[in-house]
């Protein structure tokens, strides 16, 4: 089971605080939701270390950070053989008339850094000047460009999706100054050779968002418009030469996770696929139960039926709760006020299985329980 990678005393303490606070709270698992509205059985986020300026985060794979070595993880596109690009002075530079070059590294939805600048000595205009590109999966085309004061067709201004889609603004720096590219990018989706999701990239530029979740329009590309198609599960990052010594550093991406896999990728989990991961949340909050007594035993499994249900587990479950319930009844008045906590935790996790119809009966503990909160005034007074 996916759970949360947690030392077992500090997931033990989130589990109990979380159904102190609420453990039966937000609406329950559906039938393409697996888990509830803040739910505690839903795994926690990793942690990542994040990078500096000049540094990745720990979880990136570093494409280039300024080491000459680092050039054996590129190659020419044209043959696959060591690219004639050099590293100097920690930067990598494009040598024109040498051709693309494309990571040995293959990948798919990702998130991807790279900082470029152009030539500090303005030549050229338009297309001519500080030219190059980001290929992603070797097939769609972040345009570089020095469109510092330099006009160019929109859809190849620098950061367009080339052929599709112009930058919203222009914040490049000066020529010679360095530029950053963060990039979001996510592959298309074909099931049966149909479209089921265009693919997207999203697109900072030193820090300003130029691209907004731009649909992929089968790629783009120079002079034809393209046409959705799909696209291989994998493929190289490419740089391109344009006949402009650009240069580039500090380049690194982050595999992102598959949208959920359902038969294939999509956005949304069948109820199929729901169920099963139901099942097994289901599972593991019964293992986790095992372990317990008591109340914390009772609500643990109550919890289980909330995500699939089980016969043992609403059977033990019920006959513990009945069991509180009369024991509850058999305390004196003056000592009842000791077992107020007890008594409301069990009564708000009753509460929330007859609200979204989890037991299909409603166990008689319920009614004797609320009697006694009744008796006692310890519904909390509304505002």
């Amino acid at each position: 089971m996916n759970r949360p990678t947690l030392p077992t005393f500090v997931f033990a303490i989130l589990t109990s605080a979380a159904l102190a606070e609420g453990g039966f709270y937000g609406d329950p698992p559906d039938a393409t939701h697996p888990w509830g509205i803040h739910d505690m059985n839903r795994p926690q986020p990793p942690r990542v270390e994040p990078g500096t300026a000049t540094t990745a985060p720990s979880d990136a794979v570093v494409l280039f950070s300024g080491k000459p070595e680092e050039i054996e993880k590129w190659i020419s596109d044209k043959n696959g053989e060591p690219t004639k690009w050099v590293v100097k002075d920690g930067v990598l530079q494009c040598v024109p008339g040498s051709g693309y070059i494309r990571t040995k590294e293959e990948f798919a939805d990702c998130q991807l850094h790279i900082e470029w600048s152009a030539p500090s000595k303005v030549e050229g205009s338009s297309q001519g000047r500080g030219n190059s590109g980001v290929f992603l999966m070797g097939a769609v085309e972040v345009q570089v460009l020095d469109n510092y004061n330099n006009p160019t067709y929109p859809d190849g201004f620098a950061s367009s999706i080339y052929g599709i889609n112009p930058p919203l603004v222009n914040p490049l720096n000066a020529p010679g100054e360095w530029q950053s590219y963060d990039i979001v990018f996510r592959r298309p989706i074909f099931k049966d050779g149909k479209e089921i999701d265009p693919g997207y990239i999203t697109v900072f530029v030193n820090g300003v968002l130029t691209q907004d979740h731009t649909p992929l329009e089968g790629g783009g590309g120079h002079k034809a418009r393209s046409k959705p198609k799909a696209f291989p599960e994998k493929g190289p990052l490419k740089i391109q030469d344009h006949g402009n010594p650009v240069r580039f550093r500090n380049i690194w991406y982050r595999p992102l996770p598959k949208r959920f896999v359902d038969g294939g990728e999509y956005s949304r989990m069948s109820e199929e696929a729901t169920a099963a991961k139901r099942a097994e949340i289901a599972q593991g909050i019964r293992e986790d139960a095992a372990k317990l007594e008591g109340n914390a035993k009772m609500l643990r499994l109550f919890e289980s039926l909330c995500y699939a249900e089980n016969a043992e587990a609403k059977e033990f479950a019920l006959a513990a709760v009945n069991d509180f319930a009369a024991a509850m009844k058999a305390v004196p008045a003056d000592k009842i006020e000791s077992k107020k906590g007890e008594i409301l935790q069990v009564a708000k996790a009753l509460r929330y299985l007859a609200q979204f119809k989890i037991l299909a009966e409603e166990p008689a503990a319920r009614q004797e329980l609320e009697a006694i909160i009744k008796a006692n005034d310890w519904e909390p007074k509304k505002k």
